[in-house]
């Protein structure tokens, strides 16, 4: 059995579940391959897939995630300024204890699951029909581009309120003992609006974000994977160099998303800000009073490690998962 990719550079014509007859040929279903599995995959495969990689991605990542919004903070404390993400670490769970870095992952994994999994049913099948729509025989960047766009406002309004509640419990010193007291404190004290504030931010980084990520993916498996064969390799790969790129290129809004979730008051008081901080282009400019430009790329280090295994383990996962439960579907129907 040829073992072809279903991913993000599939065919969207000439697919079918019951038999594949190309090149004069017919396939059963037992023997469809990779590329043919997924197109047909259903919504709660797609769902399935997806909140498993995201669960796993935020999971392996997160005390790297920690780092990183502590990094990110404008006038950090004295003692909590670092260097290096092992040096970060390492201080961490020497002055504030073994298990601090992961404060806030079981919220980010309440999120992370229904998330990805809307993310990633929702993408597939915009790809599919926009493909469809736009007539194209092959890969479309544009249909994966406004896809995965569609697919992003679905994620962040999951995401973002789990967003503020981890980052509020990540930094340092944080008055939050676990995120059910944190959310609590934010809907009594900052209302509702508090868990959406940098949702307009979120997304403005997102999308491009997004677009940067499925564009050099796709590139990359041109090069590595001509073929488009079933390679974990090559998954993991160029979803590895397309997230850090899009990382490093959408850091300035990051650092603005983390301040705008977090509202950190010491950096809001030398600011002469008083009151909430509310807005993305209240947030650029808070930014560059504190830190000239320099500031937009606070933490770019740690962000750029935290994505680059992050998209790898995420694409490996999620195809790894939409194959089996596709083609363990595909074998039950053959028996019955």
């Amino acid at each position: 059995m040829e073992l072809r990719r279903g991913g993000v550079g599939s065919q969207a014509a000439g697919r079918r579940m019951d038999g594949d007859c190309r090149d004069g040929g017919c396939k059963d279903a037992g023997s469809e391959d990779y590329e043919n599995l997924p197109t047909s995959a259903s919504v709660s495969t797609h769902m399935t897939a997806g909140a498993i990689a995201g669960i796993l991605e935020h999971s392996i990542m997160y005390p790297v995630d920690s780092v990183k919004t502590r990094m990110q903070s404008l006038n950090p404390d004295p003692k909590a300024q670092y260097t290096s993400i092992y040096g970060a670490l390492k201080k961490i769970m020497h002055t504030e204890g073994f298990w601090r870095p992961l404060r806030g992952l079981n919220v980010m994994i309440m999120g992370a699951g229904p998330a990805h999994a809307m993310y990633f049913a929702c993408y597939e099948n915009m790809k599919r029909t926009l493909n469809d729509v736009f007539g194209h025989q092959g890969n479309s960047h544009l249909a994966n581009g406004i896809a995965g766009s569609m697919a992003t406002l679905l994620h962040d309004a999951v995401m973002n309120p789990a967003e503020v509640v981890k980052q509020r419990l990540q930094m340092y010193n944080s008055q939050h003992q676990s995120a059910l007291n944190c959310i609590r404190m934010v809907w009594r004290t900052e209302g509702l609006g508090a868990f959406y504030r940098s949702y307009t931010t979120q997304l403005t980084m997102n999308i491009p974000f997004q677009s940067i990520h499925f564009i050099t993916y796709e590139f990359l498996q041109e090069q590595v994977n001509p073929r488009r064969d079933y390679n974990p390799q090559s998954h993991i790969i160029s979803g590895g160099l397309a997230g850090a790129l899009a990382a490093a290129a959408t850091t300035p809004l990051d650092v603005c998303k983390t301040l705008l979730n977090t509202q950190d008051n010491t950096a809001l008081s030398l600011a002469n800000i008083s009151g909430r901080l509310s807005g993305m282009a209240n947030a650029f400019r808070t930014v560059y009073q504190l830190n000239g430009l320099a500031g937009y790329f606070k933490g770019i280090q740690p962000r750029v490690i935290y994505q680059m295994p992050s998209t790898a383990i995420s694409w490996s996962v999620y195809e790894f998962f939409k194959y089996f439960l596709t083609k363990r579907q595909l074998e039950n129907r053959t028996l019955y």
